[in-house]
């Protein structure tokens, strides 16, 4: 049995001594550790990878160890997850496909290791797409009148198929605040990095008119408070005068799918940890 171990918590002497300890004491053997402190918080992260393979404990009593061995005394937040389980991941999108396009091809081909029950729209013009990947479909339209009504369906899909955290693959819809708490941190948005000097319906076009020579996107994790979740990725590419708006999109969307399949799979791999709006990402 492997498993990956979250935790954070008050930095003091002894935690990685103690963690490392419980897991040899039943004969587990650390594969991989990662740590880090953060200093000005005096806030202490590690993340951990075991493998039981010799001698496979009762995963309940294994947690039910740890927390009163150390998460109590430790004052530790923590998770612990097994790595034979596959996430749930439910995608939701609207018009543009090049996001969708991406992460269904990393799926199909095994680069991402999740399952994906089904796909939310509030159009259906990406329904061919689900049908390609032979993946369900729901079209749940949104109106300033039915808001409430579509929020209740969709919460309704999420927790029948037990979905363990939900990508808005350029979903231009924002997103309710019952559906934040329900998945907090465990929404991953991706957008164009020029917010907010450049937000509206039209950023290309208004970074072209101002001569702009970096474009970017940026992934993050969904707040109640609009584009300014705890950031997971970003990237960006040069543009120059030579570069007509046509290429700025282009290269855009590029920036855009890369960087949300890297948050997509940062998360996926238990590799990030959200404290104080902000990201712990480990490598």
């Amino acid at each position: 049995m492997k498993t990956t171990i979250l935790i954070h918590c008050p930095d003091q002497v002894g935690i990685i001594h103690a963690v490392t300890g419980f897991i040899q004491a039943r004969a587990g053997n650390v594969v991989y550790l990662d740590q880090h402190v953060d200093k000005e918080a005096n806030v202490f992260f590690m993340r951990l990878e075991t493998d039981f393979d010799q001698t496979i404990p009762n995963i309940e009593d294994l947690k039910f160890d740890f927390e009163k061995s150390l998460a109590i005394p430790y004052r530790m937040q923590w998770s612990l997850h097994l790595d034979n389980v596959k996430p749930k991941m439910g995608l939701f999108v609207s018009k543009y496909n090049h996001c969708l396009y991406d992460l269904l091809s990393r799926f199909h081909s095994g680069e991402l290791q999740i399952e994906i029950p089904f796909i939310i729209s509030n159009h259906d013009e990406l329904k061919p797409i689900a049908d390609q990947f032979k993946i369900p479909f729901y079209t749940i339209p949104i109106s300033k009148e039915n808001r409430q009504e579509a929020e209740n369906r969709q919460l309704e899909l999420l927790k029948s198929h037990e979905v363990d955290f939900i990508v808005l693959a350029r979903y231009m819809q924002i997103i309710g605040s019952r559906l934040i708490s329900a998945y907090p941190n465990k929404i991953i948005n991706i957008h164009h990095s020029f917010l907010p000097a450049f937000a509206g319906a039209k950023p290309y076009h208004a970074a072209f008119k101002r001569g702009v020579k970096i474009i970017g996107a940026t992934s993050h994790y969904v707040t109640e408070e609009l584009d300014a979740g705890p950031i997971i990725e970003q990237d960006v590419a040069t543009v120059s005068h030579a570069h007509s708006i046509e290429d700025f999109i282009a290269k855009g969307r590029d920036l855009e799918k890369i960087v949300l399949a890297r948050a997509v799979r940062l998360h996926v791999h238990r590799k990030t940890m959200v404290y104080n709006n902000k990201t712990v990402i480990f490598a």
